[in-house]
């Protein structure tokens, strides 16, 4: 259910409050090192009869992936369970802030509490401004042309399994990047 409030009040989404977090990174894309703004956002991919949802937190300073999940659900749990394995992977970083846009998984309470508890400053996109996040955008791009087939996957091992070799593989070791 979508609430209709004042400009002035809290905007309600997915039976949750929305907050209002700041846009911190201000399109500042260019990190000098590892584990100072890491990026995240879902996507979509076809898996035989059903879609199922991509959720990738990337480090900024490499343009490379640090973190997936993917699920059947757009949910809190599928942007945690990425963001958790980024945190476990890179040895629980501290000083890390976290960008995405404003969806419902990022502003939910749960989440913002899995980035207190990891110690990690949030940022968020502008309301419907793609440009905010597009490291993010420009990865799902690359992902869905260079890799997913056309039809999509038959089904959701075979999803994961190829996008997880584009991830580890492909994109982080062969493609070249421009940044």
């Amino acid at each position: 259910h979508v609430f209709r409030v004042h400009r002035s009040s809290y905007k309600y989404w997915c039976k949750r409050q929305h907050v209002d977090i700041p846009n911190h990174l201000g399109r500042q894309f260019a990190v000098a090192e590892p584990n100072q703004v890491w990026c995240g956002d879902v996507t979509y991919i076809w898996t035989g009869c059903r879609w199922a949802y991509l959720a990738v937190v990337m480090d900024l300073f490499a343009r490379k992936p640090v973190g997936w999940a993917m699920s059947f659900s757009p949910d809190t749990a599928l942007t945690g369970k990425a963001l958790q394995m980024a945190w476990e992977l890179r040895a629980k970083p501290t000083g890390v802030m976290f960008h995405s846009d404003q969806g419902c998984h990022y502003t939910s309470k749960k989440f913002r509490q899995l980035l207190w508890r990891y110690r990690i400053r949030q940022s968020m996109s502008r309301r419907g401004n793609c440009w905010d996040n597009s490291p993010m955008e420009r990865f799902f791009r690359s992902l869905k042309n260079e890799w997913i087939p056309v039809t999509g996957y038959p089904s959701f091992a075979e999803a994961r399994m190829a996008i997880t070799r584009y991830i580890t593989g492909y994109y982080s070791q062969l493609r070249p990047h421009q940044y």
